[in-house]
């Protein structure tokens, strides 16, 4: 373990939270980001410029219809909004924007969060 540690293998020991059984009005959101990529750079300078808000959790770069996906969290829905419009949006190499927010999490990182029951019935064949 020391090894990993040493080599960055390992970077971070965390815990996960549900965060519904704490009275907390966080709000997380998943932006789907459109992006044309920087000559020399592709997509590395806009990704660094922003994962260093701090209110960005992740950056993703994707396949599909979007390129980058940034989950954000804020205290509440307008916090988002505001980063979205104000910070996000204005950024030169930025064609567009996708804002989806989170719910309800019923699973994160393998640990599911509701209480769910065994199917005790039994099996029937034809």
């Amino acid at each position: 373990m020391a090894q990993l540690e040493q080599d960055h293998v390992i970077v971070k020991y965390a815990t996960v939270v549900n965060w519904s059984k704490i009275d907390d009005e966080k709000v997380t959101a998943l932006i789907e980001v459109q992006i044309t990529p920087e000559r020399g750079r592709g997509f590395e300078g806009i990704a660094e410029r922003i994962y260093l808000y701090p209110q960005v959790k992740s950056v993703y770069l994707m396949s599909g219809a979007y390129d980058l996906l940034v989950e954000v969290e804020g205290g509440n829905l307008r916090e988002v909004a505001n980063f979205v419009s104000e910070k996000l949006s204005p950024i030169d190499s930025v064609l567009s924007t996708k804002t989806n927010f989170i719910l309800k999490k019923y699973k994160q990182d393998g640990i599911i969060f509701e209480d769910h029951q065994e199917d005790n019935r039994l099996m029937i064949s034809p």
